[in-house]
């Protein structure tokens, strides 16, 4: 027997909301869609999940993809979120049609945002799509694209070093700039007009990847459309935050000490302290607070 279905939290037409929205990667990545929508809606506490413990999601199957999503979305129920945003574009492409089953809050994944934003963007018709080699294998982009306008013509890359080099902070150096003339010299040469970034890793190498393909092509960061389509979905349920300053909390599932490490490069503020957690489906959860 499914479980039933939870109500939605949070009335269409509320003054507002003060409960947090739950944020979810299979590690830091997805820090980057955290940064926008802390950008973009600063008054709302926000609750950041890295699976870093199953990193990476891109060698598993749909079905174990579903498992680690769905144990996700429980964690988050539990304490309450109004509002879930799959900042993965793996488990956006496989498990958010379940999760949208299952839970009738809003759930966000990056893919439909930064789809739709590239197919207003494009004035030639030409979109490439960057991204892993799962999430290009997925064929996530061009479904979501072609549902927008079925005469876009799509040119996909899978650019796995992107992802190496975003962690080890190589962004703006000669082997960045390199391997992005490597990966992208078919990209640059089909005449796309615009570029969606489809990795949370890539925003980091977002000013390299605009300097080689020139000032003609535009840069869709799924990031920062992901924040916009969030922004739309809580203002149209009337689930806002109407006053006061925001605060972030953070979540992994194994030792924290590399996660922090790395906020600061991927989040843009200092990650001072993050909580381990042992996710256990709805049966509960452990964890302790590691400081920095």
């Amino acid at each position: 027997m499914s479980p039933e279905k939870p109500k939605k939290p949070g009335a269409r037409g509320r003054a507002g909301d003060d409960r947090p929205i739950g944020v979810f990667d299979s590690g830091v990545g997805g820090l980057t869609v955290l940064s926008s929508i802390a950008e973009l809606l600063p008054k709302e506490n926000l609750m950041y999940l890295g699976d870093t413990a199953r990193v990476p999601y891109g060698t598993k199957s749909a079905e174990t993809i579903n498992a680690y999503a769905l144990e996700t979305a429980e964690f988050f129920a539990a304490r309450g979120v109004k509002a879930m945003v799959i900042a993965c574009n793996t488990a956006s492409a496989m498990a958010l049609p379940m999760l949208r089953e299952r839970f009738s809050m809003p759930i966000l994944g990056v893919v439909e945002p930064g789809a739709a934003a590239a197919a207003k963007q494009t004035v030639n018709g030409r979109v490439g799509v960057i991204g892993t080699e799962a999430t290009m294998a997925s064929g996530a982009y061009p479904q979501a694209l072609l549902s927008v306008n079925p005469e876009i013509e799509i040119f996909t890359r899978a650019c796995p070093l992107f992802v190496p080099l975003a962690e080890e902070g190589w962004v703006d150096n000669d082997v960045a700039r390199r391997v992005v003339a490597r990966y992208l010299s078919s990209l640059k040469a089909s005449g796309v007009d615009t570029l969606v970034l489809g990795c949370t890793h890539y925003p980091l190498l977002g000013e390299a990847i605009g300097r080689y393909l020139g000032e003609n092509v535009d840069i869709i960061d799924s990031a920062a459309a992901t924040a916009r389509a969030l922004r739309t979905a809580l203002r149209r349920d009337g689930l806002l935050k109407p006053r006061g300053r925001g605060e972030a909390s953070f979540f992994v599932t194994d030792v924290p000490d590399r996660f922090m490490r790395l906020g600061t490069r991927f989040y843009g503020e200092s990650v001072s302290s993050a909580v381990r957690v042992v996710l256990r489906g709805a049966e509960g959860f452990a964890g302790n607070n590691v400081a920095g």
